[in-house]
């Protein structure tokens, strides 16, 4: 990676950590805090015949983190093609 100018390298690592920081917390409230300290909240609902705390314990956080993980894949491309660091 060559970056025009050191902020740029900065600015790109700024927004890649506030990006990374995002989605860790909401993979964080998805598998823990739906998974574990709201599962009786929940369970009082149904998904699929299944209580909806115990679909995102052993689903839901699986799911929730593959679509994060193409999101991140997504938006790092943007953010490499923004700062002229993307491979051609």
């Amino acid at each position: 990676m060559a970056f025009k100018s050191e902020d740029d390298a900065k600015a790109y690592w700024k927004e890649n950590l506030k990006l990374v920081l995002i989605l860790f917390i909401i993979w964080f409230v998805v598998s823990f805090g739906f998974g574990i300290l709201l599962v009786d909240v929940l369970n009082k609902i149904s998904l699929g015949g299944y209580k909806l705390g115990f679909w995102f314990a052993q689903q839901g956080s699986i799911y929730t983190f593959v679509v994060l993980i193409f999101y991140y894949a997504r938006k790092m491309g943007q953010l490499d093609r923004k700062y002229g660091v993307h491979d051609e």
